[in-house]
């Protein structure tokens, strides 16, 4: 295997930031996931209160997540054949109005989940352009430090939309904190649609008329994917990127039950489930800022192992202080993937790139989605403590695989040519 070295030198958040064209995707991807956390908060609460029922409630954290696998596999190749501004911009503009309707509409609940399904099933086209058009503006160090900034703000603006929905919910009510959510959503269109230059597609999807049409577009996303999946580079860069993040979702899906089996005080499980994206928070920034870029990439298995192993100490049944700093220290573990991006986009075909981007999201979200039930159920046979564990172990067997992978031929190769091996 081949592979192109990682650069000797660190690149500052301060000259990521200042590159214009970033600094817009970023800045309007952070206002938008804040209005996505605030946004599934209030229409939990407002199903939970129009039905009374635990279960719908459920279901509107679940249902934005395995539509959004159907969309990357069914329309992803739009991220890499429509220009980028008119995709971005219509892909808030449509959370605007999807926030409108469910705030004013005062639709049947059924018709408010199948609308966040549509949106759910449309985000990866949208999010694969606008992460596409990070990849071309940022280049070596600077995208991975670009990646680094994207996660930490996801992490604050998720703390910040869940905290928020639920003063706005106090005091102005459900439906009217959807359209905060909603105001938010246009912000991000608008200045989408007016900051950001209006680049041409890449050049398989600019004009060619025997790729329009919706049978084409499904047609050429389906077999898009197939070769990304037939590259066995991008396949295991995108199992290693999935994978641990799934293993340790599916641990945070456990901790309220957890905390309650255990006993501990009220408000203690709110406040362990706090922990784990303040830890991805400092591990995102001391790995990114302070961790020369090859060294971050030969980290890649320890710090997936970072992950798995406080999970594990969860079978002793810890007190609530010992899980928070478990917790903790699981969260920063996540600085794992800041080794894995420079070799992700450079194993990518640069006119697939989009539809890549927007496979790793869609893919992200299910088996964040699929996780927690499969360990769930694992609770139900063993403790809640001793599932936790095991989705430490399976973390931990993962950054053995890691460890093997690399002590041949490191995680940073590219091999951009399907099915080479």
């Amino acid at each position: 295997m081949t592979f192109t070295p990682a650069p000797l030198r660190r690149t500052t958040y301060r000259e990521v930031l200042a590159d214009q064209r970033f600094r817009l995707l970023f800045v309007t991807r952070t206002v938008t996931i804040t209005a996505d956390a605030l946004r599934i908060l209030t229409l939990s609460v407002l199903i939970f209160a129009t039905t009374g029922s635990p279960l719908m409630g459920a279901l509107t954290f679940g249902i934005g997540f395995l539509p959004q696998l159907a969309g990357s596999m069914l329309l992803g190749s739009l991220a890499d054949r429509v220009r980028p501004r008119r995709l971005i911009a219509a892909g808030y503009l449509l959370e605007f109005a999807a926030a409108v309707a469910m705030a004013l509409a005062h639709l049947p609940v059924v018709f408010i989940l199948l609308l966040v399904a549509v949106v759910a099933f449309l985000t990866p086209v949208f999010q694969g352009a606008s992460n596409r058009l990070v990849a071309d503006t940022l280049t070596g160090d600077a995208y991975v430090l670009g990646r680094s900034l994207s996660s930490m703000s996801s992490s604050g603006a998720q703390l910040l939309g869940l905290a928020g929905g639920g003063i706005a919910v106090t005091f102005l009510g459900s439906r009217h904190a959807l359209l905060l959510s909603a105001g938010a959503y246009l912000v991000a269109s608008v200045a989408v649609r007016l900051r950001l230059p209006d680049l041409p597609a890449p050049d398989k999807g600019s004009g060619s008329g025997s790729r329009s049409g919706s049978g084409s577009l499904v047609r050429h996303s389906w077999s898009g994917n197939r070769a990304l999946f037939a590259n066995p580079r991008v396949r295991k860069l995108l199992l290693a990127q999935w994978l641990p993040s799934a293993f340790a979702a599916s641990a945070e899906s456990l901790v309220v039950p957890f905390a309650g089996r255990r006993g501990f005080p009220d408000g203690t499980a709110g406040f362990l489930l706090a922990c784990l994206p303040v830890g991805m928070l400092l591990g995102n920034l001391v790995v990114g800022r302070f961790v020369l870029p090859a060294t971050r990439e030969r980290l890649v298995a320890v710090l997936v192992a970072v992950i798995g192993l406080p999970l594990a100490g969860f079978a002793f049944g810890p007190p609530w202080p010992v899980c928070a700093v478990l917790l903790l220290v699981t969260g920063t573990g996540f600085a794992y993937s800041l080794g894995l991006q420079r070799s992700f986009l450079d194993a990518l075909p640069e006119d697939s790139r989009g539809q890549a981007f927007g496979l790793l999201s869609s893919g992200m979200m299910t088996v964040q989605g699929v996780g927690p039930a499969v360990f769930g159920a694992a609770a139900e046979v063993v403790s809640v403590g001793a599932a936790i564990s095991l989705a430490g172990i399976a973390s931990l067997a993962m950054a053995g695989y890691l460890a093997r992978e690399s002590r041949g031929a490191r995680l940073s190769p590219a091999e951009t040519a399907a099915g080479t091996g």
